[in-house]
């Protein structure tokens, strides 16, 4: 379940980025405390990921994903930005949807799993909706748990 890649502490809203490297170091340093990896290797191995093509999904959702050795199972980072930031998505629009995702580097179904279960949560417009509509990180993370979300699914 994707509520499993995440812990409330790495769900965050209202998160200003200029820029998709900025974007990329603010999730970075999001994650470092929950995953116990330096936010510097987090944001190099996100950046050199994004260098290989964008992974900005369209409709202002983006899945940035990266490989660490350091880490023994898949997590997760949620941000909803304000306002939306450039990030090379494939509709040219602004992403202000995030989830990222960290897996080991030999972590390969599960990674595949994690992102296919990520993809499928933003296929769901009403649960799309709802987390734009959200006003802070705890009511993201309910919806991201399921709890409210037996309408949406």
């Amino acid at each position: 379940m994707v509520i499993d890649l995440l812990s409330p502490r790495a769900v965050r809203t209202g998160l200003r980025a200029g820029t998709k490297k900025a974007l990329l170091q603010q999730l970075a340093a999001v994650a470092a405390p929950t995953v116990g990896v330096p936010e510097s290797r987090i944001a190099e191995v996100l950046i050199e990921r994004e260098r290989l093509g964008s992974t900005g999904l369209g409709g202002g959702i983006a899945v940035p994903h990266a490989r660490l050795p350091e880490l023994n199972a898949v997590r997760g980072v949620f941000v909803k930005l304000d306002p939306a930031v450039d990030f090379d998505a494939i509709d040219r629009q602004p992403v202000d949807l995030v989830f990222m995702l960290l897996a080991p580097e030999n972590a390969g179904a599960d990674h595949l799993k994690a992102l296919a279960e990520v993809s499928r949560l933003f296929r769901d417009r009403l649960l799309v909706e709802k987390l734009r509509g959200a006003n802070n990180a705890d009511a993201v993370y309910a919806l991201l748990s399921g709890i409210g979300h037996s309408e949406a699914a």
